[in-house]
């Protein structure tokens, strides 16, 4: 009953034994490897982009960081909304690796909207040498909150930064998710919706540890490379990171696990919402989602074995009825029998 967050989860068996294979014998370094020839190819057919600069790396701090210092110069600020990950979660990553550019925060929410986007572009880059220059957008999709951009509103945002010369970024560590909400393909998530660059995310959605940053525009390749040598982020031992996304993707297993998320998601929220005294305080979408719940009710879960983050409040307090907010993501492993153990212990 782990519902903490999806990186909590165990690494797919399919995966593993894509690890297991690549482990004999040797393989030249560096991402010479074989495997990440078959790696690259791989990702440029379901991105249907073949001329398309594809890397690997093994954190999603370090795909956004350096995939949005490619694309930023260290005068320059990087569009995000207020909720966003490389803004939330990064302890300032991005602005280290870009060498100092900053982060201007977009609107109030989780999701931008393209008029508070471009009252913030308007309010950048009219200082002169005074102030920061415009830089690219960066949107996080699954956002924060668990909602997740229409293609429409990706396309809305892309077609504003495009209106004053700025590339466009997509956080995707759940891409796979997003798109599995959204029923479409990854090529229409990203470059046809209008955007440059995007953080492919592995390790959320059954890999150990590895991201791949894919480049739309392959003149970007190799000042990210020098940045990924410079950054220490370049596996000498690099099979380990491209056995692990041939092992995703191999057998459409990025889809299948992000289903089995989303799907352990819906089952969840659809429990949770006939227990008296549960308010979503987040509509569910893809496999997270937000809500407040009686203490009683959180302490029944926890007794049981359950574990999640309660993002307001404490577990232990007098008032039994005190509404504590808490976070619930689904991972491609509990199942249906994960997610009814939960909701049987707030019905016990």
């Amino acid at each position: 009953m782990f519902f903490a967050s999806d990186n909590g989860g165990p690494v797919h068996p399919q995966i593993m034994q894509a690890l297991a294979a690549a482990n004999e014998g040797y393989r030249v370094g560096y991402g010479a490897d074989a495997e990440m020839d078959r790696v690259r190819d791989m990702v440029r057919e379901i991105f249907e982009a073949p001329e398309a600069a594809v890397y690997l790396v093994s954190t999603g701090t370090a795909a956004n960081s350096l995939a949005l210092a490619t694309m930023c110069k260290p005068w320059e600020t990087i569009f995000c909304s207020t909720r966003a990950h490389i803004h939330e979660d990064e302890c300032n990553a991005p602005e280290f690796y870009s060498g100092g550019a900053k982060l201007t925060l977009v609107g109030k929410g989780d999701k931008m909207t393209p008029e508070a986007l471009r009252t913030s572009i308007l309010l950048e880059e009219n200082r002169g040498v005074h102030g920061p220059q415009r830089g690219p957008l960066s949107i996080t999709q699954v956002t924060e909150l668990g909602h997740v951009y229409t293609l429409d509103e990706i396309k809305a945002l892309t077609a504003v930064a495009k209106e004053y010369g700025m590339s466009s970024h997509l956080d995707g560590a759940r891409f796979t998710n997003a798109m599995i909400t959204l029923g479409c393909s990854a090529a229409e998530m990203t470059w046809k919706a209008g955007i440059d660059a995007v953080s492919f995310g592995g390790t959320k959605n059954g890999c150990m540890g590895v991201e791949a940053v894919v480049f739309f525009d392959p003149s970007l390749a190799w000042e990210f490379e020098l940045r990924r040598k410079r950054g220490a982020h370049l596996f000498s031992k690099h099979r380990y990171l491209s056995a692990q996304m041939l092992g995703y993707l191999e057998g459409d297993l990025w889809l299948e696990t992000a289903r089995q998320a989303n799907d352990s998601c819906a089952r969840l929220a659809e429990g949770m919402r006939a227990i008296d005294g549960v308010n979503f305080t987040t509509t569910p979408e893809a496999n997270l989602f937000f809500a407040e719940l009686p203490r009683r009710l959180h302490k029944k879960a926890f007794e049981a074995g359950a574990y999640y983050y309660i993002m307001s409040g404490e577990l232990e307090g007098d008032d039994p009825e005190e509404m504590l907010l808490a976070r619930f993501v689904a991972d491609w492993s509990i199942g249906a029998e994960g997610v009814d153990a939960l909701l049987a212990a707030y019905n016990a």
